[in-house]
């Protein structure tokens, strides 16, 4: 099928394309090991977005409180990232892998310009799983020790070392034999990771707020008594900002919050700038000249191309002119404040509501109630996701750029599928 682009698709057209996608997508791509019907999910084939709206191949918008997860910060398309990227693909899409490439050694400034205290030295790479791999071999390499201390409920990615600190264990069991040293503790008790960590620890990894766990805020303390804990111990401290980092949470990176400096920091999803995949992971000169004996112990065919990096400045450069993370601190707690009245109003069919920023979650009382109360959410064309390690809490992750009468949307949306809702 060959797509056609600069005209509007006739209704014929689209349903063409749409048929034939769902077809493929069957055929080649399915993972589940029955198809859906072809007819009815043809209105689930996604054409465009903009901003915060997405567009199914038919038109028909839908308000995008889900943001891939984090990816969509800056929202769908931002025109000044696109055209960045856009000018960069005329120039030199990827880079020679021989010579210096200015764009990304750029992106590197840029990013430890606002990274916390003396993190400076970054290596680039394509996703958060990544991020989380080179993260924990450059803490081996550094310590010269072999073990983690990870958290139960925790997610850092699913290639086999960053599923090695993956504190679920339906992702882990069918992969073992994993990274073997590795201790998991329940999150948010520093004395839990005190005893845990062992004469031949390396690191502790954590995320500042656990999405995939349910959307886990910490206690006040818990970071800054982890941060003692490992310098005490001599241990490395690795931050997951993958899904929290560039103002997610009403901070730039989530260990803002706290005013903890992290021995290594990861990012990805809102680093691409919606654009372009990238992800990150950056640390101190000092253990960062761990690679210096072979830089090639680790490195990355695509990870220093300079459309992810071009991606990646402009993230950077818009987060923080443009105040997103204060706009999503002000944004989310007064979420926060009408999802919790809808808590009272609707008891039976609502936990507890929590989050920090523009990372929400919403636990009902059991995952069935979840996924009927997603599903009535898309019938009211708002896309929201269930947190993948705690099925039952609804997640809500909007681009930090996202309209406010859209939020009122969602709030009206949600009070009208939870009317009825039995739990």
């Amino acid at each position: 099928m060959k797509l056609p682009i600069g005209h509007a698709l006739t209704r014929d057209e689209q349903d063409a394309i749409a048929a034939e996608g769902i077809d493929n997508w069957n055929a080649y791509l399915r993972r589940f090991p029955k198809t859906k019907d072809r007819d009815r999910d043809r209105v689930l084939v996604e054409w465009s977005g903009e901003g915060s709206i997405i567009r199914n191949i038919y038109g028909d918008e839908y308000v995008d409180c889900l943001g891939g997860y984090g990816i969509f910060s800056l929202g769908h398309r931002h025109p000044e990232v696109v055209a960045a990227v856009k000018d960069q693909l005329d120039r030199m899409p990827l880079h020679s892998q021989y010579l210096v490439n200015p764009i990304t050694a750029e992106a590197g400034r840029r990013l430890a310009e606002v990274l916390p205290g003396n993190l400076k030295r970054t290596f680039f790479c394509n996703s958060g799983t990544e991020a989380v791999e080179g993260a924990l071999k450059l803490a081996r390499l550094h310590t010269k020790k072999g073990g983690f201390v990870s958290t139960e409920n925790s997610f850092h990615g699913k290639s086999l070392g960053s599923l090695s600190v993956t504190g679920r264990p339906v992702f882990r069991e069918p992969f073992r034999p994993l990274l073997q040293d590795v201790t998991f503790v329940p999150y948010g008790s520093a004395a839990a990771i005190d005893k845990a960590i062992g004469s031949d620890t390396a690191a502790v990894i954590l995320e500042p707020v656990q999405g995939e766990g349910g959307v886990i805020v910490p206690p006040e303390a818990y970071w800054p008594e982890v941060r003692e804990i490992c310098t005490r111990r001599g241990v490395l401290l690795i931050a997951d900002e993958v899904q929290t980092g560039l103002g997610r949470t009403g901070a730039l990176f989530g260990v803002n919050h706290w005013n903890v400096v992290p021995d290594i920091l990861c990012l990805a999803k809102a680093l691409s700038g919606g654009v372009v995949p990238c992800g990150s992971f950056t640390t101190t000169d000092e253990i960062f000249a761990a690679f210096h004996g072979n830089p090639m112990w680790h490195s990355s065919t695509f990870g220093n191309n300079p459309l992810a990096a071009t991606a990646a400045s402009m993230a950077i450069e818009i987060t923080v002119r443009d105040r997103l993370s204060e706009r999503s601190a002000r944004l989310g707690a007064d979420l926060l404040r009408r999802l919790r009245s809808l808590q009272a109003k609707h008891p039976r069919v609502i936990i507890e509501v929590r989050g920090k920023g523009l990372l929400i979650g919403i636990e009902t009382k059991n995952e069935s109630v979840g996924a009927v109360l997603a599903e009535r959410l898309y019938a009211k064309r708002i896309l929201v996701a269930y947190a993948l390690n705690k099925p039952e809490v609804v997640r809500i992750e909007p681009p930090l750029n996202i309209p406010e009468d859209l939020l009122d949307r969602l709030v009206a949306a949600l009070d009208e599928s939870l009317a009825g809702l039995v739990a």
